[in-house]
């Protein structure tokens, strides 16, 4: 039984006259995502691969519920992102690559802070921060301004408020992007600990070593629209995933544009 459903998604974008300019287009309108389905399965960590501009964080913007999908339905853990948005914001933990921690706080302040708007009681905030903050290395920052650490250290601040509640369902977008090879191994081993525990995992990046090493299966978006969903062992049989990927690529936007 799938803990998501993803039903024939859409979302197209209104372009001003500089994204047109930026574009090199004088289409008005940009389709991010076209008629976009699939499904996850409760335990299951399940990547979203794709160029940059396919339509991956357009898609899970519309799970997590900060977007508004044009047509299509979502549902999370038995609740639909059109009419019960609320329920689930708590069944999710979202984690953003764009996502802009104010300077000004601490680590300790932040995680506080998101915790009591989740409703975490104050000794499971307790417990829970000491162990993710022991485990990310971020116990010896939790006093420090966010501004004055490394990108890295943010982004482990990041993943942590994003989990604060514990939830069920956890999407990323690009968990590994931008960080030094220690950091992003730190994050990959958090991923895999979190499939162990049982919790169901979107994972949405370009990298094609991630998918494979973390992933149970595997959808493909190019321009918006699923190429295809597939178990990954089963995808890689004869090939590696890269030239998987590039063959579809080219069968979907022709070789001279690949």
């Amino acid at each position: 039984m799938p803990i998501i459903e993803v039903k024939n998604i859409s979302k197209t974008f209104k372009l001003s006259s500089k994204q047109r300019k930026i574009n090199k287009s004088n289409d008005k309108y940009l389709v991010a995502v076209k008629k976009l389905s699939f499904e996850v399965n409760k335990g299951e960590v399940f990547g979203l691969l794709g160029p940059n501009g396919a339509g991956k964080t357009t898609t899970l913007r519309i799970l997590s519920t900060l977007i508004k999908k044009d047509e299509g339905e979502v549902i999370i853990n038995g609740h639909s992102i059109t009419s019960e948005p609320e329920k689930v914001r708590k069944d999710i933990g979202f984690l953003t690559s764009e996502l802009k921690l104010e300077n000004y706080f601490t680590p300790n302040y932040l995680y506080d802070f998101f915790s009591k708007l989740h409703g975490v009681d104050d000794e499971t905030r307790s417990l829970r921060k000491k162990e993710l903050f022991e485990y990310f290395g971020i116990d010896k920052y939790a006093e420090v301004k966010v501004g004055e650490l490394s990108t890295g250290m943010k982004q482990k601040i990041s993943l942590v408020i994003s989990i604060v509640h514990d939830p069920e369902v956890i999407i990323f977008d690009e968990p590994t992007n931008g960080l030094d090879v220690i950091t992003a191994k730190k994050v990959i081993d958090f991923l895999l600990h979190l499939k162990e525990k049982g919790k169901t995992i979107i994972v949405s990046t370009h990298i094609f070593s991630l998918i494979e090493k973390i992933c149970d299966r595997v959808g493909v978006i190019i321009n918006g629209e699923m190429s295809i969903v597939s178990n990954v062992k089963d995808l890689t049989k004869e090939k590696n995933l890269e030239d998987v990927f590039f063959d579809l690529y080219v069968e979907r936007v022709g070789e001279e544009n690949a």
